[in-house]
């Protein structure tokens, strides 16, 4: 029986009675699918497709409790089959802050992002969620040099200046560790936040850790989908900031310090996301994440010309420019940028 055919199945038995119409609300860049029940009477439920051949519904659950524990609002779990791999979910709706983000309601939406986000760091605490660990952070790292570089670029970096890129990686994982450790959504950003009542809707958390305190306002203010002007994204992560320190989370009292830790907790990030959008289109056939590669390519280099530790990852960057310039293209600065 296909999964669809199985999901009605479930669902029928979930909700005895209750005549229902299925439809595609989305899919992750997992082998994870959302379908929308929407039922005779007029309600809506969402229902989470997870093949367990490839994903495991577990580690969505015990974040799902974790953030919900928090304050903040996830969806609540009405049902769930974990051997078939489905989950009946309440409905946050179809409208995600990417969709409904303009320069009038931009300062609203973020400041309920930046809230719910102190929410969740307030409520951090060791040995519950995975270590963003060294180890996982190079890993991530080392998507950039084999999905991006040799694979998406067909740039293959003599052996000095590999030597040097991965001296820099270092740089990077030293200032990335040194500090201080909370809960981390992992991709909190506009394609993963709802406009809902009580604002924002959460999902997409089921990779949650415990690691360093900038990591998720790198997600939501560098976010690979949408970019605002500078001056503005330094307005929100101050508002953050002294959100923060009221809360009494370990942030640095120093903002000068912090803003420099947040750019570099942004270069790990980027370096990551391009070689995830690299994988995505060759190794799955997703080249639609493409799309937003020069955004992304945008941030990294203007936190590379700022500081001198990543100048051999800005002469890679230029490579790489070099490279498409030659084949008659360039790269493009960052798209989509918006200002109050």
């Amino acid at each position: 029986m296909k999964r669809q055919e199985l999901m009605s199945t479930w669902l029928a038995a979930c909700c005895p009675g209750r005549p229902f119409t299925l439809a595609l609300a989305s899919a992750d860049a997992s082998f994870r699918r959302y379908f929308r029940a929407t039922f005779s009477d007029g309600t809506t439920r969402i229902v989470m497709d997870a093949p367990p051949q490839h994903e495991d519904c577990r580690p969505w659950l015990a974040v799902q409790r974790l953030l919900h524990s928090a304050g903040v609002h996830v969806p609540e779990v009405l049902a769930e089959d974990l051997a078939q791999g489905f989950l009946l979910l309440s409905d946050l709706g179809g409208m995600t802050y990417l969709a409904a983000l303009d320069a009038r309601n931009a300062a609203g939406l973020y400041a309920d992002a930046i809230a719910a986000l102190v929410r969740i760091q307030a409520a951090s605490r060791p040995g519950v969620l995975p270590e963003y660990d060294r180890a996982l952070l190079l890993r991530e790292l080392e998507l950039f040099p084999e999905w991006y570089l040799a694979r998406h670029q067909q740039l293959e970096l003599p052996a000095v200046e590999r030597d040097a890129l991965n001296k820099v990686f270092e740089r990077i994982l030293a200032v990335n560790l040194a500090e201080p450790r909370v809960f981390v959504h992992r991709d909190y950003h506009s394609r993963n936040l709802m406009v809902a009542t009580p604002n924002p809707g959460i999902i997409d958390f089921q990779d949650a850790v415990y690691g360093p305190l900038s990591y998720d306002m790198v997600s939501l203010l560098r976010d690979a989908y949408i970019a605002w002007d500078e001056e503005q994204e330094l307005d929100w992560l101050i508002a953050y900031w002294e959100q923060a320190r009221r809360a009494g989370l370990p942030i640095n009292t120093d903002f000068a310090a912090f803003h420099r830790d947040y750019e570099w907790m942004g270069v790990q990030r980027q370096l990551k996301v391009l070689g995830i959008f690299a994988r995505l289109c060759h190794r799955d056939g997703k080249a639609g994440y493409l799309d937003d590669m020069p955004r992304v390519l945008g941030y990294l280099r203007r936190a590379c010309e700022r500081y001198d530790e990543l100048s051999p990852l800005r002469r890679t960057l230029d490579r790489v420019e070099d490279k498409t310039t030659v084949l008659g293209f360039t790269l493009a600065r960052p798209e989509q940028t918006h200002s109050e």
